[in-house]
């Protein structure tokens, strides 16, 4: 079995922002940035425009922006394996980290998985339809892309997360509407507040979008109100997927402490999981803000922390 003195798992702004840190360390960092289970570089595969990340005044596509992580972790000596992990075993040190084809001993390990935002199978909706030209699953990534100004914007959710989206999207929408399945929120009384009572905000009660239509755009969408069954042809300039998001953590299968939405539990204003020398960065323990760049720090706090904590037991000579 391979030996490690630091094992990162994901691909993400966290996961390479940590094999960044870790081989300026001189930690000789094997990084697994996944295959079969996602593509490599996580949810920014998928976003066509990022123009909220430093360093980038004309925004950057995503793969673009994840070659360039990628290249520069590279660069300073990490090893990349093109391979999704199977297993670990966190039961003693050092740490079984299981490969679909390699297998390490690890010292430290960083889990930087990230979380998969929920989609809803709409016909149009999907890959190869209108998914990233007008249908999204993060308003404040997307809200403010030119696509989107001064549309009718349609948000589907109910929670906390459907009405701060659709708030947002007021600045930039002509018109949001909360589409619900329900006759009532599940959001905050807080919440439901502002979205009854914002002047750009409607709620579409019981509710559904049952097909996407445009052309190389969204241009509108089919509601069905689920009591009358009636469908309903909207204008719209854009869809977004609140329905939350799930961590991407079932291989650890509950090695580690969790909070009840599943995402790992850190010690707070760390990275530290439950067990020593397992660290967790990025989207997988962060369910409140969810962009790249926070993920990026977390994963410099990670490989930080990590570094400090093996020198200190002696792990870097």
């Amino acid at each position: 079995m391979n030996k490690a003195k630091i094992v990162i798992i994901g691909s993400g702004p966290a996961g390479y922002t940590a094999a960044i840190y870790a081989a300026r360390a001189n930690l000789q960092p094997v990084l697994f940035e996944g295959f079969f289970a996602g593509p490599a570089g996580g949810q920014l595969m998928t976003t066509t425009d990022v123009e909220n990340y430093p360093g980038f005044p004309e925004g950057i596509s995503g793969p673009i922006l994840v070659e360039s992580f990628k290249k520069q972790a590279v660069h300073f000596g990490t090893k990349i394996l093109s391979e999704d992990v199977e297993s670990v075993d966190l039961s003693s040190h050092p740490y079984r980290v299981i490969g679909r084809d390699s297998h390490y001993m690890a010292d430290a390990v960083i889990l930087a998985t990230g979380a998969t935002a929920n989609r809803l199978d709409i016909p149009g909706a999907n890959e190869g339809e209108f998914w990233q030209k007008g249908v999204t699953a993060c308003a404040v990534c997307d809200g403010a892309m030119p696509i989107f100004r001064n549309k009718a914007l349609f948000v589907i959710g109910g929670g906390d997360s459907a009405v701060e989206e659709a708030t947002f999207l007021t600045k930039f929408g002509a018109m949001v509407y909360l589409v619900h399945r329900r006759d009532k929120l599940r959001a905050s009384k807080i919440m439901q507040k502002r979205a009854l009572e914002h002047p750009k905000i409607t709620i579409l009660w019981d509710s559904e979008i049952i097909m996407v239509k445009g052309d190389t755009v969204v241009r509108h969408v089919d509601i069905k109100n689920l009591k009358t069954g009636e469908v309903d042809i909207y204008d719209a300039g854009g869809v977004f997927f609140a329905v939350g998001h799930t961590p991407n953590t079932s291989f650890l299968k509950g090695q580690l402490e969790l909070h009840p939405n599943g995402y790992i539990k850190v010690v707070p204003g760390t990275c530290q999981t439950s067990v020593n020398l397992v660290y967790a960065a990025g989207d997988v323990q962060d369910h409140v803000y969810r962009q790249a760049i926070t993920a990026a720090g977390s994963g410099c706090m990670a490989a930080m922390e990590a570094e400090r904590e093996l020198s200190a037991r002696g792990f870097c000579l």
